[in-house]
């Protein structure tokens, strides 16, 4: 068993998250929650369960269950591995159209394809990204409305962190 807290402290705003995670077999269960969950008394706000099950055609898979009272909404996740490089995933909005799959491709560990089909918009989006030593460059289209945007983050120990993008 795994359990985790972490919390952040600024003058505007104060977080705290919570995981807790633990083998069952073969198939390991976590459960997170952030501070909406407490606040205002228990509720269901901010609360995440997942079920990491190898055994789909001897391939990893991650289904996660997210519901939100606030807004009445209930989100279920689920991602395939068939290779380090290869994977396919799905969220769907319950009792909705909204439902996105989404395909990644990483080519030679350094350059990821994603493109993403929405249901509930009936539109493509594409994304391709880039790694070059703490860089990352990526650019991602979608058809719906036309939009193209480039973005440019780094994550270096050395020198921090930002990220710059246009549309």
């Amino acid at each position: 068993m795994k359990a985790s807290v972490k919390g952040r402290y600024t003058n505007d705003k104060s977080t705290a998250a919570a995981t807790l995670a633990f083998n069952a077999g073969d198939v390991k269960l976590r459960a997170s929650m952030t501070d909406a969950t407490v606040v205002n008394g228990p509720s269901l706000n901010g609360l995440t369960l997942s079920v990491d099950k190898p055994g789909v055609a001897e391939k990893p898979l991650k289904l996660t269950y997210i519901h939100s009272r606030g807004d009445n909404r209930t989100i279920v996740d689920g991602t395939l591995v068939f290779d380090p490089a290869n994977k396919v995933s799905a969220v769907y909005t319950l009792g909705t159209r909204n439902c996105k799959l989404k395909y990644s491709y990483v080519h030679g560990g350094a350059t990821t394809f994603e493109p993403c089909y929405d249901l509930g918009k009936n539109a493509w989006d594409f994304a391709i990204s880039k790694r070059v030593y703490d860089d990352v460059f990526k650019a991602t289209y979608q058809t719906l409305s036309r939009d193209l945007a480039l973005e440019w983050s780094r994550n270096s120990k050395f020198n921090g962190t930002f990220k710059a993008f246009g549309e």
